[in-house]
């Protein structure tokens, strides 16, 4: 009977996939009317991302909504925040965030559940921290890639605004005109506070909304000392040159803060991993190489 009653459980699991499935598709394919921040959002950005990620922006589109509301406006703030601080990476935006949630949560619930009815409970937490954080990781390495590139392109670049500056352009015409000579992350931040100038925010808050949006003490660094030598008038070349000094002793520093800490972890891995493991091979080695007759040493 036991036997009997987990096929049919099994078989109805399968059922439902099946028809989740064939109802997918029916969607996928369904001319649906969106919300209008997700149309903007699927139509945006649908020349940064894969087919597949774009297949399941659509799949999940219709439950978007849902999970925004789920999520309430605080998380959503929070999150929205996090993408911008990823760059949008593939397109990214918080209405494609709350599509992909739902999908990756439906799919990895699933797969919980038959892994459950199989007696398989370590494949079923794996699947469902996969429905839960897959997202997740994503967002949180395209922060961390993103502030480590600008991290490392923020001093060569005041070195070169410097010398455009020095050269006679005032400081929004050299920041222009350097940026247009950049490529990545740092450059697409520097276009958006440009733009936001032009529109009549002011040089301060334009600034200051460049620091919100990355999470980077190079930037922070940069945006404190800019307005200390505006407020104080020190001359701008000068400061520049200050900013890009301070950040190459800053990233000095650190380095050799991660080499101080990787060397406990390097005599950890050895003494644990290797040194064990290398005694065995030569013990092996000198044992097979002497001919020891283990017969005799047992009594046989």
């Amino acid at each position: 009977m036991g036997g009997a009653y987990m096929d049919l459980l099994l078989a109805g699991v399968v059922g439902l996939a099946v028809f989740g499935a064939i109802a997918g598709v029916r969607m996928y394919r369904a001319d649906a009317k969106l919300p209008g921040d997700l149309a903007i959002a699927l139509e945006v950005g649908s020349t940064r991302t894969g087919a597949v990620g774009s297949g399941i922006d659509r799949l999940g589109m219709r439950w978007a909504p849902a999970v925004l509301r789920m999520m309430g406006p605080k998380a959503v703030n929070k999150k929205r925040r996090q993408i911008d601080m990823a760059g949008n990476p593939g397109g990214l935006t918080i209405d494609r965030y709350a599509a992909r949630r739902a999908v990756y949560g439906a799919l990895g619930l699933l797969g919980a559940f038959s892994m459950i009815i199989r007696g398989q409970i370590f494949l079923s937490l794996v699947l469902i921290a996969f429905g839960l954080f897959w997202v997740e990781v994503g967002i949180w390495s395209a922060v961390r890639i993103r502030r480590d590139h600008i991290d490392r392109t923020l001093p060569d670049f005041l070195d070169v605004l410097a010398v455009v500056v020095s050269a006679g352009l005032g400081f929004r015409q050299a920041l222009a005109r350097v940026a247009d000579k950049y490529e990545g992350p740092w450059a697409d931040e520097l276009r958006i506070t440009l733009r936001q100038m032009d529109m009549g925010v002011s040089r301060r808050e334009a600034f200051e909304q460049l620091r919100k949006r990355n999470d980077s003490e190079q930037v922070a660094m940069f945006v404190t000392t800019l307005q200390q030598g505006e407020e104080l008038g020190a001359p701008i070349v000068e400061t520049l040159i200050q900013i890009a000094n301070d950040m190459r002793r800053t990233d000095a520093q650190n380095a050799r803060r991660k080499a101080a800490r990787a060397v406990p972890k390097a005599t950890f891995a050895v003494t644990t991993f290797l040194l064990p493991g290398t005694l065995v091979m030569l013990t092996v080695g000198f044992v097979y190489g002497v001919n020891v007759d283990f017969s005799t040493l047992m009594g046989g």
